[in-house]
């Protein structure tokens, strides 16, 4: 019966396949680690300091860069232009507590970013920005009263920015501008600011009134001129109508205006030396009708109170 039977040959090298395989594997994943570490990426705006064994050799630019993997680092550093806000409270030149709170743009200079993280360090801005910052502002406002901090605020602002730029230029920092966004003083002093204030519109405003007062005056002064001197030439011009009258008025046109305005009617009265005299009242057409009468001409016909001269 063991003659009869067949023997069926177990497949060789079974067990080292699969142990195989699981080497294969794992040496593939790590070339694949091994080349994803490889291979940095450095994104636009920002800069890789290359570190060997943690000594920095180099800085890398933007784009796609090699390097030696387990034994080199790359350590990103963002040169783009970044906002940080600080508020700072310190004395001014008169001796005012003022609350400050600016605005600075700043960029790591990208040309010495080794040199920033070799010597701060990634945390630059909480070393080195911030303390610039309080020392810059306390530096400035010691220099101005705080009437003068707001009347004066670009000055304020350039002066701060001079003195972040020499404090921040040497440790690889670049300040782009300084805004101030508020000053704060002490409930006092806003008082007084607001009452001096008052006091100035009040001033403005009173000068605007007597200004308005002095105009007004000088209108009325100017129209009484106007009156006076209308009325001057007015009494100028009735004198030389006189003037003009008197010199064509004659005694023979006076009789000619009294024989033109005469309604016919003798006087009943004549002037006199003793008085008024009665004269008779003798009917005009009875004066007019009798033959004896010289008829009245306006040669012998004169003015009431003046003697009539007879045509000869």
């Amino acid at each position: 019966m063991n003659q009869g039977r067949q023997s069926f040959p177990t497949p060789p090298m079974q067990g080292w396949s699969m142990s195989a395989f699981v080497a294969i594997a794992l040496l593939v994943m790590i070339g694949v680690f091994m080349a994803s570490n490889a291979v940095t990426t450095i994104e636009a705006g920002t800069r890789g300091v290359l570190k060997t064994f943690g000594e920095i050799t180099g800085v890398l630019d933007e784009g796609l860069h090699f390097r030696m993997p387990f034994i080199t680092s790359v350590t990103v550093v963002e040169v783009r232009t970044q906002r940080y806000e600080s508020n700072s409270s310190a004395a001014s030149r008169d001796l005012q507590t003022v609350t400050t709170q600016v605005v600075i743009n700043y960029r790591p200079d990208a040309a010495q970013v080794d040199r920033l993280v070799r010597e701060i360090g990634v945390d630059y801005e909480r070393r080195v920005v911030d303390p610039a910052i309080q020392e810059a502002i306390k530096a400035a406002t010691a220099r101005f009263t705080a009437e003068e901090l707001i009347t004066r605020r670009p000055e304020v602002s350039d002066l701060i920015l001079s003195v972040l730029s020499e404090r921040l230029m040497p440790r690889g920092v670049i300040v782009e501008n300084v805004s101030i966004t508020d000053f704060n003083f002490s409930p006092e002093f806003a008082r007084a600011i607001e009452a001096k204030q008052v006091a100035e519109q009040d001033a403005l405003r009173a000068a605007r009134e007597l200004e308005r007062a002095r105009i007004e005056a000088q209108q009325q002064v100017a129209r009484a001129e106007a009156e006076a001197k209308a009325r001057l030439e007015i009494a100028r011009a009735e004198a030389e109508s006189l003037r003009l009258l008197g010199e064509v008025v004659s005694p023979q046109l006076l009789q000619l205006r009294f024989i033109e305005r005469w309604d016919g009617i003798m006087p009943r009265f004549v002037g006199g030396d003793n008085g008024l005299l009665t004269m008779l009242s003798i009917p005009t057409d009875d004066i007019l009708n009798d033959p004896a009468t010289t008829r009245a001409t306006p040669q012998n016909i004169a003015p009431a109170g003046t003697e009539a001269t007879p045509n000869p």
